[in-house]
């Protein structure tokens, strides 16, 4: 009897097998993908041919089931390519997506790959798998849309690569529009993100789980075993608005800002890894709202401060709109770890809005160790809501209120690169974890490079010019990314066309007794494109034949937005004689372009009717800006009808991070006597003026606003000059010297 039987299940195993109907459709265009989705049933392939595929809108939308999924993949992973104004939208039930990459195009909508074919219908139990989405962007940096737009309910997105964000948007969006979306219990896990540069708006955030208007509804997400490296688009590095989400094992390597708990409550922060390597603004973990906790996690050098810090706990408002910011409440922060972290913050943001304290929250079992800095924690306001016990300091640190115990703390570096400290004679205290569960090599795909995209002068070739006409001119045709063009000689190197920089770009002196002088005989003699950057070193600039235009200037961005973030680096430079016309500047920016620095040392400015520095266009008062760091040393300026530098971030919001501006050894004379100042900054983050001396100038105006800003003005000697204006007293000002004749 018993062989009888298997017998007849081996018969009835070969006569499915036979009679299956799974299909696989191979297609090669646009037109066979829509027939072939329009076939397919469940457990069958469409296989897209390799190659490239450019502008082309898949609409993936069919019905698999729990064990026969309908799979949309590549001919071979990484090699279809999609490309130009291109789309998918993922609809219906059990659909897999694998193995595609999104690279150097742009959404025709506002969302590269959506879960939902339409209002009302979206994708269930669907996933996506090792694909990649790597700058798909729209060139106007300030037009929005997002990589990943995630809606339905119980979908998996796991081992993909998502890089080179550079847009106002969101990266990662989890959308919790209705019911339908809501207690989704979507799984986000091994994945990559990489790369998100700095937006200087907020709308920077690398992943985002609900908005403000949903935020007291649950969405249950997990948020696991991923790798952030470098994202850095705005304070909040993951926004979380929404309640009962789980962000366990993640790894954020020297990205800037915090894991958020904006909105929402009864959500927990556990077994991540914050790693900063001394990056400026790196954070850790923002709590606000109800039952939130962070247990178990591992903080090491990490910098950010005020919103920024390694935690932040936050006060609230009172009675606060759902928008805003609701009170702490039963929050737990236990068994962390912090290494050399500069900043905890408790009661942050508190002022007259914001002044209802945390309250019914603990503090417990967590260890703080710093090896040079002896003050990391900031009370804001009355911490008497949270109870502090068995949380462990170096002796070296200030025991503020005596809320900590003070202890010697052993610090030994393991075998897995991490800082690991222990206190004698205790256990239980600190995080348990010896590495990060989370490694880059072990999320997104393995087929694809996951390689630091970062503007790096003078790692190509050297070209050499000689004098002459448009010589320069002809040596940038034939460059590539990270050559050096070489001035060789003694000499005038003449420009009546103009270097449009799309690359990153050297232009040097070939040693300090060689002083090659650029003759302008156009409008504008550099002008930094999306994708370039432009370093000027031993170079003489003369204005004398540019034509006698009002608005000429030397150094321009491109007019038009540019979504990538450029560097301008000057050294052992002189710009003099840009006085053919009433208004002939020295470099100027346009309206949505962002440096991600402009360093100017050593150089001399002389005899200008215009401005040097004019990064001042974002004036529309939302927080956004056009420079990050800002840093002028060891120069001169002379006979400036304009002002030396206008830097200007407006607006009340406080998401971003700069501008950072430094100022130092620098002499002024005859600066701003066209203008009413020498240097004006407004709304900028860092200010730091020191040893400076200031002859017969205008005004050093500094209009400070919100985002806690900081500002150091130290060593400043005014000759003849109208002094300093501010509007509010800022943190520091001494050694000011006013001499009159």
């Amino acid at each position: 009897m018993k062989l009888l039987i298997t017998l007849l299940n081996i018969c009835t195993f070969c006569l499915i097998v036979g009679c299956s109907n799974t299909n696989t459709f191979r297609v090669s265009t646009i037109d066979e993908f829509d027939n072939a989705e329009k076939r397919a049933k469940p457990g069958d392939i469409i296989e897209l041919q390799n190659g490239v595929w450019r502008d082309c809108e898949f609409i993936f939308n069919a019905k698999g089931d729990s064990v026969n999924p309908i799979i949309l993949k590549a001919e071979d992973n990484g090699k279809v390519i999609i490309t130009g104004k291109s789309r998918l939208i993922i609809g219906g039930d059990y659909l897999t997506v694998e193995g595609l990459v999104f690279k150097d195009g742009s959404t025709p909508t506002n969302e590269v790959i959506s879960f939902k074919y339409k209002k009302g219908k979206y994708a269930n139990h669907c996933r996506l798998t090792e694909c990649v989405i790597d700058n798909f962007n729209p060139d106007e940096r300030f037009q929005s849309s997002t990589y990943v737009s995630l809606y339905g309910k119980r979908n998996r997105i796991d081992h993909c690569n998502f890089l080179d964000k550079r847009n106002l948007g969101v990266t990662f969006a989890v959308r919790m529009i209705d019911e339908a979306c809501q207690e989704n219990h979507h799984i986000i896990d091994h994945n990559y993100f990489g790369f998100r540069q700095n937006l200087g708006s907020n709308g920077g955030e690398t992943l985002r789980i609900g908005t403000s208007h949903y935020s007291l509804n649950y969405s249950n997400t997990v948020v696991q075993n991923n790798y952030f490296e470098s994202c850095d688009g705005e304070h909040e590095i993951i926004s979380n608005k929404s309640c009962g989400n789980q962000f366990i094992n993640n790894t954020f390597y020297e990205c800037r800002g915090t894991l958020t708990f904006r909105h929402g409550n009864d959500n927990i922060a556990e077994g991540n890894f914050f790693l900063g390597n001394n990056k400026d603004y790196t954070g850790g973990i923002r709590i606000i709202n109800k039952r939130n906790k962070a247990i178990n996690n591992y903080f090491s050098d990490l910098k950010g401060y005020r919103f920024r810090g390694s935690l932040v706990i936050m006060n609230g408002v009172p009675n606060s709109a759902i928008n805003r910011y609701h009170q702490v409440d039963g929050g737990v922060f236990a068994n962390n770890t912090f290494i050399n972290c500069d900043h905890i913050q408790l009661c942050a943001g508190s002022d007259e809005e914001r002044s209802a304290c945390p309250v019914n929250s603990e503090i417990r079992d967590n260890i703080f160790y710093h090896d040079s800095k002896d003050s990391i924690f900031t009370f804001y306001d009355n911490v008497d809501g949270i109870s502090f016990e068995n949380n462990y300091i170096g002796n070296n640190i200030v025991n503020l209120q005596n809320k900590f115990i003070p202890v010697e703390i052993q610090l030994s570096h393991n075998k897995y690169g991490i800082n690991t400290p222990t206190v004698e004679g205790k256990t239980g205290v600190g995080c348990s974890l010896l590495f990060p569960v989370a490694m880059k090599d072990s999320t997104g795909v393995n087929w694809y490079p996951k390689a630091t995209k970062k503007l790096v002068f003078d790692t190509g070739k050297v070209i050499n010019v000689k004098p002459g006409q448009n010589t320069l001119w002809k040596a940038l045709s034939l460059a590539n990314d990270g050559d050096v063009i070489q001035l060789m000689e003694t000499g005038n190197y003449f420009l009546n066309k103009k270097l449009n920089i799309k690359k990153t770009i050297t232009f040097k002196a070939f040693n300090d007794s060689v002083k090659p002088i650029i003759i302008s005989q156009n409008d504008e003699v550099f002008v930094i494109e999306n994708n370039g950057a432009l370093k000027l070193k031993g170079i003489e600039i003369e204005g004398i034949d540019a034509p006698d235009d009002s608005g000429n200037c030397i150094v321009s961005t491109s007019h038009c937005s540019m979504n990538r973030n450029y560097k301008f680096l000057m050294e052992n430079c002189t710009v003099r004689n840009l006085n053919v016309n009433k208004k002939f500047d020295f470099f100027r920016c346009y309206k949505n372009t962002m440096a991600d620095s402009v360093v100017i040392t050593n150089c001399k400015f002389e005899n200008i009717t215009g401005d040097i520095l004019l990064l001042d266009k974002e004036i529309d008062d939302l927080g956004r800006y056009n420079a990050e760091y800002v840093i002028i040393k060891k120069s001169e300026f002379k006979n400036i009808k304009g002002t030396s530098l206008n830097l200007y971030r407006g607006g009340s919001d406080e998401s971003t991070f700069g501008p950072m501006l430094s100022i130092s050894d620098c002499q002024f004379e005859n600066v701003g006597s066209g203008t009413n100042t020498s240097i004006s900054t407004h709304g900028v983050q860092v200010n730091s003026i020191h040893n400076i001396k200031m002859n017969a100038c205008n005004y050093i105006d500094v209009f400070l606003t919100n985002g806690g800003p900081v500002t150091k003005i130290t060593n400043v000697i005014f000759q003849n000059s109208k002094g300093l204006k501010y509007n509010i007293k800022p943190l520091v000002i001494k050694d000011i010297v006013i001499e009159e004749s």
